[in-house]
């Protein structure tokens, strides 16, 4: 993936099972972040990190939607643990993950194993990806992709 590109379509169901895709959003802004696991640390962080500031980035036409291999099941637990508010997918055969190049081979104690590479795109209104994170570090990142949108 590439700044400019297209960013790749994607259906996926959310908590309620209801399919969401790209297109839903034409007009909007999107951040679009990949995360590994509901309520691992990190992920938690960041998805009440993105709650707490979702309002501002609504009022900047932005969606922000967080996807992982998670099962619709777990992220209505997730949700509802941590009240979150954001807009969180399902995609246990990580095509999605696949297509946007954060499904890797990954290293932990020793162990090789694939999982997502906590990414973050932001995809302009009109479908082309105008920016990228990658290997993200939890923390500051939220302020860091509102700071950007504010920016452009």
């Amino acid at each position: 993936m590439k700044v400019g590109e297209a960013a790749p379509k994607f259906t996926a169901p959310d908590r309620a099972g209801k399919s969401i895709s790209l297109e839903d959003f034409q007009g909007r802004a999107i951040v679009l972040y990949f995360y590994p696991k509901d309520n691992t640390p990190g992920c938690t962080t960041e998805a009440i990190d993105f709650t707490d500031r979702l309002a501002e980035f609504q009022a900047l036409n932005t969606q922000v939607i967080g996807i992982s291999p998670d099962s619709i099941a777990s992220h209505g637990k997730f949700i509802d643990k941590h009240n979150l508010k954001i807009m969180l997918l399902s995609d246990p055969e990580h095509q999605i993950a696949e297509s946007y190049g954060v499904w890797q081979l990954k290293k932990f104690m020793g162990k090789e194993y694939m999982g997502i590479v906590r990414s973050t795109f932001l995809i302009d209104p009109t479908g082309n990806i105008s920016q990228i994170w990658s290997n993200v570090r939890v923390k500051n990142h939220v302020d860091t992709v509102l700071q950007s949108i504010v920016d452009n």
